[in-house]
C-alpha cells in the first residue's frame, strides 16, 4: 500500500480545509494513489472517494451546566478564588451604581416636588460624601428631614400666632388705659 500524503495535502489544500479533515475511501486506493494533480484530486471529490468531514462537535454542555451551578452559588467558595475581592467585584463599580441610583431617586423626588431645590443640593452633597449607604436609608432621611421641617414650620407659625394675639391684647388693654384716663380726668 502506497503512502497517501501527497494526495491527503493536494485534497487539503482543494477542499480548503486542514489534513485530519480529509478522508479518503479506503476501498478505493489504488484509484486514489494515481492522482498526482489537483485537477485529478478534484475529479476524486466529485466521484466521492474523497470527502471533507464534518467538523468535530465541541459540546459547551458541561460549561453551561457548570455556569448554571455558579448562578446558584456552587464552586465559589475561598479555594476557587484568584483575584482579590476588590478584583473579583470592584469597590468603584459598586460605588457607582449606589450614587447612581441615590441621585436617580433624588432627581425623581426633586421633580415630583417632594423635596425643595435646597434640599436636593444638601442631600446630593450628603450622598457624595457616603452619608447613605443604601436606597432605604436616604428615603428615611428624607422624611426625617421633611418631618423636622413642617415641624419647625408649625412652631414658627404658633409663635407669630402667640406674638399677634398678644399685640391685640397689648393694644387693646392701652385703648382700655387711653379711654379711662380722660374719664378720670374729668372727674
Amino acid at each position: 500500500m502506497s503512502s497517501l500524503s501527497l494526495q491527503k495535502r493536494l485534497a487539503a489544500s482543494v477542499l480548503k480545509v486542514g489534513k485530519n479533515r480529509v478522508w479518503m475511501d479506503p476501498n478505493e486506493t489504488n484509484e486514489i494513489s494515481m492522482a498526482n494533480s489537483r485537477q485529478n484530486i478534484r475529479k476524486l471529490v466529485k466521484d466521492g472517494f474523497v470527502i471533507r468531514k464534518p467538523v468535530v462537535v465541541h459540546s459547551r454542555a458541561r460549561v453551561t451546566r457548570h455556569l448554571d451551578a455558579k448562578r446558584k452559588g456552587r464552586h465559589t467558595g475561598l479555594g476557587k478564588r484568584k483575584g482579590t475581592a476588590n478584583a473579583r467585584m470592584p469597590l468603584k463599580v459598586l460605588w457607582m451604581r449606589r450614587q447612581r441610583v441615590l441621585r436617580r431617586l433624588l432627581r425623581k423626588y426633586r421633580e415630583a416636588k417632594k423635596i425643595d431645590n435646597h434640599l436636593y443640593q444638601q442631600l446630593y452633597q450628603a450622598s457624595k460624601g457616603n452619608q447613605f449607604k443604601n436606597k432605604r436609608v436616604l428615603m428615611e432621611a428624607i422624611h426625617k428631614m421633611k418631618g423636622e421641617k413642617a415641624r419647625e414650620k408649625a412652631l414658627t407659625e404658633q409663635a407669630e400666632a402667640r406674638k399677634s394675639k398678644a399685640k391685640i391684647k397689648k393694644e387693646r388693654k392701652e385703648a382700655a388705659k387711653a379711654a379711662a384716663a380722660p374719664a378720670a380726668e374729668s372727674s
